[in-house]
């Protein structure tokens, strides 16, 4: 299935990088603690008919290791510009989940020449967006909104398999972590100023909430917006039946 593979050295980061099919760019950025695989497996094959799909593997991510750089979407979006000079690509689609939908947002504020369109899924743009489960420990055993055991035993399987320093994972979780409680996010004003079409994507049972969902969708002019029933956030990008329809009809 894989077109091409390699590496791209940008801003200090080995970056892991596959491309697939042929056609207009589409740049796949995963979630935290996520790989290609385990975040586009479903949806590259399809996507693949009718794009040149680069799935990249952030820093600290999949077969790309880590460096004392703090993980942030303005850090990984420059590397995510890195690796399209790299590979001679003007503009491109950008699809994003979770932190990679950090980084497409922080792409659509920061670098506009640089995307065709935008798709941030199971994103916040400010603190107060996430779900309040997610800052009470005493309900993520029994939250629906929660990753299950079972993703986690991915995560663990999937860093082991593909890392290049596989012994660092509880450490690597722990750092992410209290990156990913350190979001910024954008201001109106920034989200105001987003040219590129977006469409936002979440489930309705996700780490971000409905209602913020629908702030987003007010503050980025233009913009779609899509709730998935009954999914949560890990699941989201595992819908190819209800995504896969969605974006044919939004990218060209």
């Amino acid at each position: 299935m894989v077109t091409d593979s390699g590496y791209a050295d940008v801003n200090g980061v080995h970056m892991y990088y596959e491309t697939y099919g042929e056609g207009t760019p589409l740049v796949l950025l995963h979630g935290g603690m996520l790989s290609i695989d385990l975040n586009f497996a479903r949806l590259i094959p399809t996507l693949a008919k009718k794009h040149r799909v680069i799935g990249v593997e952030l820093q600290g991510h999949g077969r790309t290791a880590d460096t004392d750089r703090e993980i942030t979407p303005a850090a990984l979006a420059s590397d995510v510009v890195g690796l399209l000079d790299h590979l001679g690509i003007d503009r491109a689609h950008v699809l994003g989940h979770s932190m990679g939908g950090g980084v497409t947002m922080e792409l659509a504020v920061s670098y506009p020449d640089r995307v065709r369109s935008v798709v941030p899924i199971s994103v916040s743009v400010r603190p107060d967006g996430m779900h309040e489960d997610l800052s009470d420990p005493s309900k993520f055993a029994t939250s629906p909104i929660m990753p299950t055991q079972q993703d986690f035993m991915e995560f663990r399987e999937e860093y082991l398999r593909l890392s290049p320093h596989p012994e660092h994972f509880d450490e690597f979780l722990a750092r992410l972590s209290a990156s990913n409680a350190d979001l910024k996010g954008w201001s109106d004003e920034q989200l105001a100023g987003i040219t590129a079409p977006t469409l936002l994507v979440q489930g309705d049972r996700d780490f971000t909430t409905n209602e913020h969902a629908a702030l987003m969708q007010r503050l980025i002019p233009g913009s779609q917006l899509a709730i998935l029933p009954n999914t949560t956030h890990m699941q989201v990008t595992r819908r190819a039946d209800l995504l896969l329809p969605m974006l044919d009809e939004f990218l060209d």
